[in-house]
């Protein structure tokens, strides 16, 4: 029986302080989850008595000891030197002749198991009395490719040397570990023929929030040694946990990466070394280097090792270009932000200025953030090469053109517009820091000064000369208290969708699919649709090299839109994802990749060719049918049946039912797979026609931002009239208050979607008072908007504003409420009551 070393058969993850974290693990699934299905590589650990007896031995515990405590534990100036005087002191050290022994007798009972030559890995695991808390993850050596006893004997006696590598000295410090409480077990395991397929990792959450409905797998060519270490960036899938092993397709999200390097194996003889790192093939690059069948079977394994261990797990795993098999070759808790996600989730950041410079200029505050950098003034979307990385865009007026830049900028200022302008929203979006309609930033402001822009001192923004101090404070909304109106989240980034997620809500009121179309998939729909027609030689270039991996150009659009909107329903399932369908304006096309050619010029494109007109026009049908085919694959491939689909500015009763069944041709059938179809109410036909539009829809949006501008009469990017800007306006809040009462009493859903309710208690009290199913806000407006909906539920019933006479549907012929007394014109006003006649 051997003293020093155990079969991995022979292990359980009760064995953690005999042979470290990783072999244990490596044990416990190769005793545990081989039987049911989870592939293994078979191996042993050498352990940690192995080591203490190699320390006995050689009377090296308290020269060690001796040369670590001259460390400075403050600076870790010495470092270097205290790293190498221990490990030139292990090296010189020998192996015991028992360790030796049981080594080679392991190894050569290894290779009958295996019945052929084998190549081993050999991994350093540290023991200590509190793992897995502290994981020793990437801190020890590992070695590839060992080939003969000889080899693998040197190699451990390595193994025990890296134990004082200088990264894992700092870690031990940083994380309270003395010298005596850490030993060193070794790992030796069959090698999986990776070098000729792929490897990579897994973690049974999001890596960079800590979401845990997710199993991420990230995928290279070769031996995984290049993405441990990040010399390659690798291809990227996102699997939705609850429908692994589901008839839906739980992968919802990929990205080819880069795949730089691709390490293979190597002659030692001849290279010196048992590995060598070659520059991957353009070609290969180009193609993902598992297939989802693959990334199938490693979710399915993934979840099934969580479940095991009953804690979000950091998975390693390898490809036999031989066989076509994968295999799992590590398996540790994952510590980082599995600790992070309470924290994250039952806290908010606040900001207090302290002390700051000069002012400059002032405008409407977004946000409740500061932020600090060079201010860099541009002109126009041509200059964006002069905006660096952490700088403060300051310009006069934003379209979308701007939106790639100003996803690089620290803080964003602009002249002109109001606070749901274009640079208003998508500021939100990014959570940028951002002040618009200052009127004359660009005047005050001198290219590359330092300022700082400070939104945390009210409805009015502030933009200081020089870098202002100010604090941040975490408020814990860990007892915040939950309105019955539901609090609903605007969201169009899915890169900010797992992170938002963690906020209290109730799902997404509004998923604006625009920001998708611009930032991830920047081509006009139909110069898809309709390549060949397309006349721009550089457009046709530009969408070549964007459709490459895309046999079929349309799909391109269907599968990034489809990822894009998976992501977010991902991310709140099983809350409502209410999607709306495109609502770029006719110009805002036209600013796509092929657009231009495709779009009218419109004067006035606000009140143009827009939303619902478009959908079932020859002008634009097949690009919605991408639309369509997108969205249908996302509730009935993927299965995320939480999404609802939302038709914006759709202007008439008739034109309705047009879109209605243009998406019911498109295989979007209202009532099929519980399909569930909403409209914007933001245009008053909308609400007069409220009756009419509740027979159609299953419920409605308000979109106060269009509902005001189009009951006002006004832009609201002019400066000229843009103070006139008011959802408060009673005409405003009468057709709001219509809407809502209309909408309750045929019983369907409505909601609106805007920022008055955070910004103004009072309409918050006006909307809860009359009965509305949710209020949906930008992420940063998201607890005020909370805290005033559980104020003004708090209240009580108030007494409701007198709207107009509750009318039946129009006749066809036009016939209003009553006939007009002959002395009365066909419409008279009287106090509270609009009355109609015929």
């Amino acid at each position: 029986m051997s003293r020093y070393i155990k079969k991995f058969s022979e292990i359980s993850i009760h064995d953690l302080p005999l042979v470290g974290g990783k072999n244990a693990s490596l044990g416990e699934m190769f005793s545990q989850l081989t039987p049911k299905g989870i592939l293994v590589p078979d191996g042993f650990a050498i352990t940690a008595d192995a080591y203490r007896l190699f320390l006995k031995e050689n009377k090296l515990r308290q020269r060690l000891e001796a040369i670590v405590e001259q460390l400075d534990k403050i600076n870790f100036s010495n470092l270097n030197d205290i790293g190498q005087q221990a490990r030139d002191l292990i090296q010189s050290a020998a192996l015991p002749a028992a360790v030796i022994a049981e080594i080679k007798a392991a190894f050569r009972d290894l290779c009958a198991r295996e019945d052929t030559n084998i190549s081993l890995a050999v991994r350093s695991s540290a023991t200590a009395e509190d793992l897995p808390s502290a994981s020793f993850a990437g801190q020890l050596e590992s070695f590839l490719n060992i080939i003969g006893e000889d080899a693998l004997v040197k190699t451990v006696h390595r193994c025990f040397t890296s134990l004082f590598t200088n990264r894992a000295i700092k870690y031990r410090e940083d994380q309270g570990f003395g010298n005596a409480d850490v030993a060193i077990s070794v790992g030796v395991q069959t090698m999986v023929r990776s070098d000729l397929s792929a490897s990579g990792v897994a973690f049974t959450l999001d890596p960079d929030t800590g979401f845990d409905k997710v199993v991420v797998i990230n995928s290279i060519y070769g031996l995984g040694e290049n993405i441990v270490q990040g010399r390659s960036t690798p291809d990227e899938f996102a699997l939705f946990k609850p429908h692994i092993g589901s008839q839906f397709n739980p992968i919802f999200q990929k990205n080819l990466g880069e795949k730089e390097w691709t390490m293979i194996y190597a002659d030692t003889a001849k290279t010196g070394s048992p590995v060598d790192n070659q520059q991957t093939e353009p070609f290969k690059r180009e193609q993902y280097s598992i297939s989802d069948v693959d990334v199938l079977t490693l979710g399915q394994w993934c979840a099934r090792i969580e479940e095991h261990y009953a804690r979000p797990m950091d998975i390693e795993w390898a490809k036999d270009g031989g066989t076509g098999k994968l295999y799992i070759v590590q398996a540790r808790p994952e510590t980082v932000h599995s600790k992070e996600t309470k924290q994250r989730a039952s806290t908010v950041r606040t900001y207090a200025i302290q002390s700051k410079g000069k002012k400059l200029a002032e405008g409407i505050a977004l946000g409740e953030k500061i932020s600090t950098g060079k201010a860099r003034l541009l002109r126009s979307p041509k200059e964006a090469h002069l905006l660096q990385e952490g700088e403060v865009l300051v310009t006069d007026i934003t379209n979308p053109d701007w939106d790639p830049i100003m996803k690089r900028a620290a803080a964003i200022v602009t002249n002109k517009g109001g606070r749901t302008s274009h640079a208003a929203i998508v500021a939100r979006e990014l959570g940028t820091v951002a002040i618009v309609g200052s009127g004359d930033a660009t005047d005050k402001i001198h290219d590359g000064e330092e300022i700082t822009v400070s939104c945390a001192e009210g409805k009015t923004g502030f933009i200081y000369a020089g870098k202002a101090e100010w604090t941040v404070t975490e408020k814990d909304i860990s007892n915040l208290k939950m309105p019955k109106t539901a609090p609903m989240l605007i969201l169009g980034d899915p890169s900010l969708a797992f992170q938002q997620s963690f906020l209290p809500n109730r799902g997404v009121g509004l998923l604006r699919m625009e920001f998708m179309i611009t930032h991830h998939i920047m081509v006009h729909p139909l110069a898809l649709t309709r390549f060949e027609q397309l006349t721009d030689e550089k457009a046709r270039k530009e969408i070549i090299h964007l459709t490459r991996h895309y046999r079929d150009k349309k799909d391109f659009f269907v599968d990034k839109l489809a990822q894009g909107v998976a992501t977010i329903a991902a991310a709140f399932y099983p809350h409502d994802v209410i999607v709306r369908m495109s609502d770029f304006k006719s110009n805002e096309y036209a600013n796509l990749v092929g657009g231009k050619q495709f779009e009218p010029n419109e004067e006035n494109p606000m009140i143009g060719f827009r939303g619902a007109s478009r959908y079932y026009s020859p002008l634009y049908k097949d690009g919605f049918a991408l639309e369509c085919k997108a969205m249908k694959r996302v509730r009935e491939e993927m299965g995320f049946s939480n999404v609802k689909l939302m038709i914006p500015f759709c202007r008439t009763v008739e034109e309705a039912k047009q879109v209605i069944e243009t998406m019911r041709e498109f295989g979007l059938e209202q009532g099929k797979n519980g399909l569930e179809i909403y409209v914007m109410v933001e245009i008053p036909s909308n609400v007069l026609m409220a009756e009419e539009f509740a027979e159609l829809f299953d419920g409605f949006s308000i979109g106060s931002n269009d509902l005001t501008q189009l009951t006002l009469g006004l832009d609201r990017d002019s400066a000229l009239v843009s103070g006139l800007f008011n959802e408060k306006n009673p005409a405003v809040m009468r057709l709001i208050a219509t809407a809502i009462r209309t909408a309750r009493r045929k019983g369907i859903k409505i909601g609106l979607c805007g920022q008055a309710p955070s910004d103004m208690p009072e309409f918050a009290r006006f909307l809860v008072n009359e009965g509305i199913d949710s209020i949906s806000f930008n992420a940063d407006a998201l607890i005020k908007g909370i805290e005033n909906m559980v104020e003004a539920e708090a209240a009580g019933p108030q007494e409701k504003m007198q709207i107009v006479e509750e009318m039946p549907p129009m006749e066809r012929d036009h016939t209003y409420v009553k006939p007009a007394p002959a002395t009365n014109p066909e419409w008279e006003q009287g106090g509270d009551d609009l009355v109609f006649y015929k």
